[in-house]
């Protein structure tokens, strides 16, 4: 098997003159949209957007790695990194490290990607790890670093890297690369484009002995900002972990030759859709605001405490719906009391009723915003599937 890095042409990487002009279009206005509908948003409100969002990448990011980690920690590591109001709970070092990851994403993109920072990177993302040879530096050792999977006994190898002593002098091109790439450099590329390449080249290098996934997803992130001219908000590894198969399917095989285009068509119907599920979050914050202005000394503090641990859940609320006994056990009420509380919130509008009897399940008057798969044709065309 002979590996893109074994090309001769490498690090050349090779597509379609033009093939994303229509994906970079839409993904710069829908920028523009997310920037533009934010500002509806309170001030708190928009606090609150970019810990979600932000907190949702460190979570989902860990996740495809196989670390799962808490929520509500990683979101308050990531209020006390912005200097936000926090609960100061104690958290894990992965949580506190991915979080610190996270935030210096979201302050520093306007600062040159360089080899301190990937290294102070990989110390954050591997915060806790005690069995790593090489913490906050490039591999060294001379095993080949493989991508694999199945039995011990029979492998399968999906990917091997170059060898540890190539890794100091690829990353230096690397880097050059991505300084040249940006948009004051000497051959700049357009967003999705440099991010969709960075994203790869970075993961045929895969420089590390383990992170390299959390970090390349962050370098992509990093391009995208990099254009915007200010911190992306777009929910890049959250919708990456909806279509993990796809994506380690799709990046392996740009990993066996020097034609990147089928891996720049995937990677910028990804960033579509996630700029579709920032979108969403965004006008449900919004929508969330006009409901608790609207309820505003209405409810009392059982039905407001319902009301808040379901609007925590998202536009969804909970899984299934809200019964009279998942009620009874957020506000420790009684049968009768829940039952009258219940309806009452329904007269109210503050919540819509599905189902009798046993059945009875209880939802936000919110309304639910399906995002659409998002996918480039081969002659670059952008095709919207049904919602999912």
């Amino acid at each position: 098997m002979t590996w893109n890095w074994e090309s001769p042409d490498w690090p050349h990487f090779r597509w379609q003159p033009g093939l994303l002009d229509q994906a970079d279009q839409m993904f710069v206005r829908a920028a523009g949209m997310i920037r533009g509908t934010m500002k509806h948003l309170p001030g708190e409100e928009q606090e609150r957007l970019v810990v979600e969002v932000i907190g949702d990448e460190a979570l989902t990011t860990s996740a495809i790695e196989g670390e799962v980690l808490s929520r509500d920690s990683v979101q308050s590591s990531i209020r006390r990194q912005l200097g936000l109001a926090s609960d100061n709970r104690r958290v894990q070092p992965a949580e506190r490290g991915i979080s610190e990851l996270m935030a210096d994403l979201f302050r520093n993109h306007t600062q040159p990607l360089d080899h301190d920072t990937l290294l102070r990177w990989h110390r954050m993302v591997m915060a806790g790890r005690s069995d790593l040879r090489d913490l906050g530096r490039y591999r060294t050792y001379d095993e080949p670093m493989q991508i694999v999977s199945g039995a011990a006994y029979d492998p399968t190898v999906h990917f091997e890297a170059p060898p540890s002593p190539r890794v100091p002098a690829e990353m230096d091109a690397f880097l050059a690369w991505f300084h040249r790439s940006g948009p004051t450099g000497q051959a700049p590329l357009r967003v999705l484009e440099r991010a969709a390449l960075s994203h790869l080249y970075f993961e045929s290098i895969h420089p590390f002995e383990d992170g390299n996934g959390r970090i390349g997803r962050a370098i992509a992130e990093f391009a995208i900002a990099n254009h915007l001219g200010e911190a992306s908000l777009t929910a890049l590894a959250a919708t990456i972990a909806l279509h993990r198969a796809d994506y380690y399917r799709s990046l392996e095989r740009a990993q066996r030759g020097s034609d990147a285009s089928a891996w720049m068509r995937f990677f910028a119907g990804i960033a579509l859709e996630a700029q579709q599920r920032t979108l969403h979050q965004i006008e449900f914050l919004i929508d969330k605001a006009k409901l608790l202005d609207r309820l505003r000394g209405q409810l009392n503090p059982r039905q407001e405490a319902a009301l808040l641990r379901m609007l925590r859940e998202g536009p969804g609320g909970f899984a299934g719906g809200l019964s009279s006994r998942n009620y009874q056990s957020i506000t420790k009420a009684s049968a009768p009391t829940a039952t009258r509380d219940l309806g009452d919130m329904v007269r109210l509008s503050a919540l819509t009723r599905t189902g009798e009897n046993k059945a009875t399940r209880y939802h936000l008057p919110i309304p639910l915003r399906p995002v659409a798969r998002m996918l480039v044709d081969d002659a670059g065309t952008v095709t919207v599937l049904p919602a999912h």
